[in-house]
């Protein structure tokens, strides 16, 4: 993965794919991936609070890294740091720098380990350092992917032997998208995110994905959502995936969200309206914004695609890829 500097916002080529790894008996290193909604349909207001929703998530090869350390005294330790070099599991080739980020309990690294302390009765701590490539409230779900990497790291070092169920339900008490980070790959996810079907063929994909300086909040873009009164079906899309077709494919993106974002922020609009003028199959916001993806041909395209939109100053732009996670 390469970085150019010269202006603000983060160029990333490519990346390497996700990494555990044991660096000794009481320590790992989680390389935790972002995510793009391929489509996303909002259903129906739920009696607790959240959306029924239907959507196909895809992490891609744009990550975090969490680095979780034992610690005997019981107490959970938290530093945030934000890197704008390659991947890698220490900073001292990442040019690392303060996040800004909560480093106690409004931070879901933080209740995501006190939660598996409290659930499986584990008496020691944790000293965790999360570099933060994943630009936050974009709609790319870092906060969801940070905290089911910590589920994972806790569970290996604490050497808890929890299996997929039980982690999963564990991360959907603390938010809709986490389960989805433990799943391995594509998915389709229903209810309010914690249903989950894998399906293939969806990795190996070309994105390029631009977020804006700019975020949104998540509850303030439902707020302004109405559920669909006939809802649109992810199937064509499917199909369109499975047959390699990826002018049809990017016809079928969608994303309910989109429009109760774009009175929220006027940079969706924006964004629409400079993907709309670059040669792409198809584009779309994901999640709940502001980050606005495009689908690319090839591994080129979404390069050269890429550099313009960077060079125009937007913020942060990514060429991606699909992968598994």
């Amino acid at each position: 993965m390469a970085a150019l500097g010269r202006r603000p916002g983060r160029f990333f080529v490519e990346a390497a794919p996700l990494i555990l790894s044991r660096s000794s008996a009481d320590s790992i290193t989680v390389h935790t991936p972002a995510k793009v909604n391929l489509f996303f349909e909002v259903l129906a207001k739920r009696d607790d609070g959240f959306h029924e929703i239907d959507t196909i998530m895809c992490p891609i090869d744009v990550y975090d890294t969490l680095l979780f350390h034992d610690d005997r005294s019981g107490r959970i330790q938290l530093t945030c740091e934000r890197a704008s070099g390659p991947l890698c599991s220490t900073s001292d080739s990442c040019r690392a720098t303060d996040s800004g980020l909560p480093t106690g309990q409004d931070n879901l690294v933080v209740r995501a380990i006190e939660l598996l302390q409290r659930e499986a009765g584990v008496a020691g701590g944790a000293s965790v350092r999360l570099i933060k490539r994943i630009p936050i409230a974009s709609g790319l779900g870092g906060g969801s992917s940070d905290a089911a990497a910590a589920l994972v790291a806790g569970n290996a070092v604490w050497r808890l032997g929890l299996d997929w169920g039980t982690l999963a339900r564990l991360a959907s008490r603390l938010g809709s998208d986490v389960p989805f980070f433990l799943a391995g790959g594509a998915a389709v996810c229903r209810g309010r995110g914690e249903r989950i079907e894998p399906i293939a063929g969806l990795s190996g994909w070309h994105l390029v994905v631009a977020r804006p300086s700019q975020g949104l909040s998540t509850a303030a873009v439902y707020r302004r959502c109405r559920p669909a009164e006939r809802p649109r079906s992810h199937e064509l899309l499917r199909e369109a995936f499975d047959r390699g077709d990826v002018a049809g494919a990017g016809h079928r993106l969608f994303n309910r969200l989109q429009a109760p974002a774009s009175a929220l922020s006027p940079w969706i609009d924006e964004m629409a309206a400079r993907f709309t003028r670059l040669d792409l199959p198809g584009h779309v916001m994901s999640g709940s914004g502001t980050s606005y993806f495009g689908l690319c041909r090839h591994a080129g395209h979404a390069r050269r695609v890429a550099r313009g939109l960077y060079a125009s100053g937007i913020g942060s732009v990514f060429a991606a890829r699909t992968c598994r996670n």
